[in-house]
C-alpha cells in the first residue's frame, strides 16, 4: 500500500514528487523514463523563473537530474484502470495492481477524443493494455493504433498472439515487421459494434470486421481511466487546493486546464502534494 500514486512524470507530477518524497511518503510515480516530451520538444524556454532562456532538452535533463538527486524512481508502465475502493484507490497497470490512499492525475492534455464509439465498447473489444488482454485474442483478428515508438513490443506481441492485426501507427517510420501484419495507410476513425465490437471504420470509409481493438497510446481520457471524475471539456475539474470531485483524488498541470506553462504545472504540483499531505493526515496518517 502506498501513501500516494501519482500518474505523469511531467513537471507537476515531478513537482509533486519531489515534495512527498521530502515528506518522507511512500509513492509510486508512473509515467515515461523520458519525463516530458512536450518539454523535451520545446526549442526555446526563456519564462521559467531563474533559469534564463533555455532549451527544452536542457530543462529535461535538469528534471532527470533532480529526480535522480532525490532517488526517486518511476514505474514505466501505463495506468489502464482506476478503481476507489472505500478508503484507497486501485491501479491496474501492465496487469499488475497497485494500491495507494491518495492519487495524483498529472496526465497532461489527451490528444483528441479517441475514436467515436471507442468509449462505449471497453471492455467490450476495446482494450488499452497488450499484456493484460492479448491473451484473449489468440488465433483472433484485431487492429492495433499505435501511438508511439515505444509501445511497438506490445503490436509484436499481440502479432504473436493474434491470427490477423491491421495496424495503424500515429507516427513515421513505425518498424513492425511480422507475416501476419498489415499496416493500414487510412486512419480509423470508428469503433463498430453493439454489446460487443464487431469492426472498425478507416477515414477513407473502409470498414474492416476485428474481433478486437487495442488502442495504445501514452495517456488515457480521464473519464474512461477514472469514471465518475468530473470534467470541463477535456480538462479536469479542480479546486484551489487541487482536488478533483472524488475523495482523495488530485489534479495537476496541463490536464486542469490553460495556460499550458511549465511554472504554472510545477506550482500546482507544489500544491497537490501538500494537499495529499493534508488528506493523508485526516485519514489517519501522520503528514
Amino acid at each position: 500500500m502506498f501513501d500516494a500514486a501519482i500518474i505523469g512524470t511531467g513537471p507537476a507530477g515531478l513537482s509533486a514528487a519531489i515534495n512527498l518524497k521530502m515528506r518522507g511518503k511512500e509513492v509510486i510515480w508512473f509515467g515515461s523514463g523520458d519525463f516530458s516530451g512536450k518539454v523535451e520538444k520545446s526549442e526555446k524556454i526563456g519564462n521559467y523563473p531563474g533559469l534564463g532562456l533555455v532549451s527544452g532538452r536542457e530543462l529535461n535533463e535538469k528534471f532527470r537530474a533532480h529526480a535522480a538527486q532525490m532517488g526517486l524512481e518511476i514505474t514505466d508502465r501505463i495506468v489502464t484502470n482506476i478503481s476507489r475502493l472505500k478508503d484507497r484507490y486501485m491501479l491496474l497497470a501492465n496487469n499488475e495492481m497497485y494500491e495507494a490512499r491518495a492519487l495524483l492525475l498529472a496526465t497532461g492534455v489527451v490528444p483528441g477524443r479517441g475514436f467515436d464509439g471507442e468509449k462505449e465498447l471497453v471492455g467490450m473489444g476495446v482494450s488499452y493494455c497488450a499484456t493484460c488482454d492479448g491473451m484473449f485474442y489468440r488465433g483472433k483478428t484485431i487492429a492495433v493504433f499505435c501511438g508511439a515508438k515505444r509501445y511497438e513490443p506490445e503490436v509484436t506481441y499481440l502479432a504473436e498472439m493474434a491470427a490477423k492485426v491491421y495496424l495503424y501507427a500515429g507516427y513515421p517510420g513505425c518498424e513492425v515487421e511480422a507475416p501476419n501484419v498489415e499496416q493500414l495507410k487510412s486512419p480509423i476513425r470508428q469503433v463498430q459494434g453493439g454489446m460487443r465490437l464487431t469492426g472498425i471504420t478507416l477515414a477513407n470509409g473502409t470498414e474492416v470486421p476485428v474481433d478486437g481493438l487495442f488502442c495504445l497510446r501514452s495517456a488515457i481520457a480521464p473519464t474512461t481511466l477514472l469514471p465518475g471524475l468530473t470534467l470541463e471539456g477535456p480538462h479536469i475539474v479542480v479546486d484551489r487546493h487541487m482536488a478533483t470531485n472524488l475523495p482523495g483524488c488530485f489534479a495537476a498541470g496541463d490536464c486542469t486546464g490553460a495556460p499550458y506553462q511549465i511554472a504554472k504545472a510545477v506550482g500546482e504540483g507544489n500544491i497537490a502534494a501538500h494537499s495529499i499531505l493534508d488528506y493523508l493526515a485526516e485519514q489517519g496518517r501522520e503528514a
